[in-house]
């Protein structure tokens, strides 16, 4: 990155980062990391799984983001009864007013927006879970033998709510591996409940300049990928996605005691994608082990599969994560 026009793009992307956090504010209170995380899984051309009980504004959020980055949003309401057809479009018989001839007419879904909202999203039967899997890795539907490209930037943020399971189908492994980052949204601290109340409860809404347009973003995304990575940093994110699996000689022992499956190749992607994408919204010009290590959870939690042990031993996938990243071998 020793061009002038990469470093101006940093420049621009860390002033923009600035201005997004002072707009996004005036709805969303606190939740800095996680808003800091989403960013970085759109410079990535990443998704991300929002996992958060009611009311912790997950959608508000989404839907601020998508009106801050100046991006077409579209929400899909996940129910028990929806069709994939309804997530990609359908064909119909259209007839021409003129000639009178029929033919086949495609009619794009919501899945044709460049944010799109998939919400309670394991409220839907895995067949319709499945109609996101081909436009989420190849960003294009196929119909009827036809493929049609998606719009770019294109990116899935999905919520989920953890506590409520009757009626709910759990996402399958191969649809979790699709999700860059599963983020873990906390309630707020009382200070910031207390700024919430007051800035909800009034009848003034806060309007959003716009921050990034779509060709900036990108244009940043296209800078996260010329970004150098040192060799030793790439090989500290592969040996942590490998230590994950309880059959690696490198393992720790507590892998090997209570993981039943560990990452695949996919999260060591992801960690240096999203090294990288972190370092330049903080204005460097290349990522290092920390970036990683910071972003080790929301990138791996959903891809190690604890066993009967570690849920016995009251060991959460978090806290064996931790374990690993602090480098505990015991």
């Amino acid at each position: 990155m020793t061009q002038n026009k990469d470093v101006k793009l940093v420049e621009r992307l860390t002033e923009s980062k600035q201005h997004f956090h002072k707009e996004i504010s005036k709805r969303i209170i606190g939740q800095t990391e996680v808003l800091d995380h989403i960013l970085i899984a759109l410079l990535s051309r990443g998704h991300t799984l929002i996992v958060g009980v009611p009311g912790l504004a997950k959608t508000l959020m989404i839907k601020s983001l998508s009106e801050l980055l100046d991006l077409t949003f579209s929400r899909i309401q996940f129910t028990p009864d929806l069709m994939p057809s309804d997530i990609t479009g359908t064909e119909v018989i259209d007839e021409d007013q003129k000639s009178g001839k029929r033919e086949f007419r495609f009619f794009k879904g919501p899945i044709f927006g460049n944010i799109v909202l998939a919400d309670e999203i394991n409220r839907t039967p895995p067949k319709t879970q499945a109609a996101l899997l081909e436009a989420m890795q190849e960003h294009n539907v196929t119909a009827s033998g036809k493929t049609y490209p998606l719009d770019e930037p294109f990116f899935v943020l999905a919520t989920q709510n953890p506590i409520e399971q009757e009626g709910t189908y759990p996402l399958p492994e191969a649809q979790l591996d699709r999700f860059m980052f599963m983020i873990n949204i906390e309630y707020p601290t009382r200070d910031e409940e207390v700024s919430i109340v007051q800035t909800t409860t009034g009848s003034q809404t806060e309007t959003l300049a716009r921050i990034i347009s779509k060709k900036d973003m990108l244009a940043f995304q296209d800078l996260v990928l010329r970004v150098p990575v040192a060799d030793n940093v790439i090989e500290f994110a592969v040996d942590l996605a490998s230590a994950t699996r309880p059959q690696a000689e490198q393992a720790p022992s507590f892998i090997k005691e209570w993981i039943e499956w560990g990452a695949g190749p996919r999260a060591a992607q992801y960690l240096i994608l999203g090294a990288k994408a972190k370092a330049v919204l903080d204005g460097r010009p290349s990522p290092n082990i920390n970036d990683v290590e910071t972003l080790a959870l929301p990138v791996l939690r959903h891809r190690v599969i604890p066993n009967f042990n570690a849920e016995a031993e009251g060991m959460s996938v978090d806290s064996i994560l931790t374990k690993l990243v602090s480098g505990e071998d015991g």
